[in-house]
């Protein structure tokens, strides 16, 4: 429904992930008999969670770990791992550094030149060791290292950035990725994202895409709302994009799968999206607190190097516990951080759903109170939904 923000401008309300609730059906399925597999790029995982591209999140032994407990980890092809021979010792820099210092020695640290072996290198070490090899860059960098991502072997290529579309108008005689192009040459199937419209997601499809990513702006360590004010609430971004999907599929029998990305934390985050439309969801908060993530404890995101306009920064999120523990248990929490797989088949039972396709077509209401009715103890408390 539209509503009259001024006399100049009319507006329609957009939902986040809070303010929506997920209703029961007439039928129950027992969890251990729901399928959560779904595919990208021809690669099939068991659980649709993808660890974000951060250098907090994902290093090669990460990426090896999640392929090997059935999830998927994308590799920053412009973070410290392509810049560093070594880049434990600017981890540790990182995490052991002040909060007014920490910018600038981002700054610092993200100014070395990214070296097209180490690329070569991360993909190989990923590979040689039974990973899947998925990496992510922008825009730029796609037009420089395109070539060698393909010839190292990469499964899957993400091309992500704050915005991305199929029509940028660049400086004159500046050069502009065609994303056709590249998801047609590139010989490794071809992610791209962020969007938060039907119009956009539409067009990264028929450009070619093998999955589009969705969200702006709603991860914990992304300050890109409150810098440039841009943005959709996830809940409505993945419905509107999901809608695009089933036209596109329409169009072409082609099923290019929707990927949430960005302010998701808990069990129930996940299942919510997946009702609202999502194939999956990219997550990197709750990875960077396993205690193998690479950020010691720490999380940030990819655009708070910026050296002239950051739009990130670090965050403490701890360590607690392994990912084995984050993705399939047991729980050593009560807050929907751990078994993040058994979280998703239970909502899955509990909604009669046996299949990520039915998940998503699981009634979802508009329930402001979900989190806060009844908890009064608990938020007292500082417990489970308190915390």
């Amino acid at each position: 429904m539209d509503i009259q923000l001024g006399r100049s401008k009319t507006v329609r309300r957009a939902y986040g992930i809070d303010e929506i609730a997920l209703v029961p059906g007439s039928r129950t399925v027992d969890p251990d008999i729901t399928d959560t597999r779904w595919s990208l790029g021809g690669i099939t995982r068991e659980i649709p969670i993808i660890a974000s591209a951060m250098d907090s999140v994902v290093d090669v032994a990460m990426a090896v770990r999640l392929s090997q407990l059935g999830a998927l980890g994308v590799l920053n092809l412009e973070g410290v791992q392509t810049r560093y021979e070594d880049p434990n010792a600017v981890l540790d820099r990182i995490a052991a550094v002040g909060k007014t210092e920490f910018v600038p020695l981002m700054q610092e640290i993200y100014i070395q030149p990214i070296q097209e072996r180490l690329i070569h290198k991360r993909v190989q070490d990923i590979k040689s060791q039974g990973g899947v090899a998925a990496v992510s860059g922008t825009p730029v960098a796609a037009m420089r290292f395109g070539k060698t991502i393909a010839e190292a072997g990469a499964d899957l290529f993400f091309v992500q950035a704050t915005v991305v579309s199929t029509k940028h108008i660049s400086p004159k005689g500046q050069d502009t990725l065609n994303l056709e192009e590249l998801c047609r040459d590139m010989r490794v199937p071809v992610v791209v994202g962020n969007c938060v419209t039907y119009d956009v997601a539409l067009q990264l499809m028929r450009a070619g895409a093998a999955g589009v990513m969705v969200g702006i702006g709603p991860g914990a360590a992304c300050t890109s709302r409150g810098v440039l004010g841009v943005g959709i609430p996830q809940a409505t971004a993945v419905a509107d994009c999901a809608a695009a999907r089933a036209d596109y599929h329409k169009e072409s029998a082609r099923y290019v799968p929707i990927v949430a990305d960005g302010g998701i934390v808990t069990g129930g985050d996940i299942c919510k999206c997946i009702c609202c439309g999502a194939d999956a969801v990219m997550i990197g908060s709750p990875i960077a607190r396993a205690n193998e993530a690479p950020g010691r404890g720490f999380h940030w995101g990819m655009a708070t190097p910026s050296p002239i306009l950051p739009r990130g920064t670090r965050i403490n999120v701890g360590s607690t516990g392994s990912i084995e523990h984050i993705l399939r248990g047991p729980a050593k929490f009560d807050d929907g951080t751990h078994n993040l797989l058994g979280c998703l088949k239970t909502s899955m039972g509990t909604l009669g759903a046996c299949t990520i396709s039915e998940m998503q077509t699981v009634e979802v209401v508009v329930a402001p109170s979900l989190l806060t009715e009844g908890k009064v103890y608990q938020k007292a408390q500082h417990l489970g939904m308190g915390k």
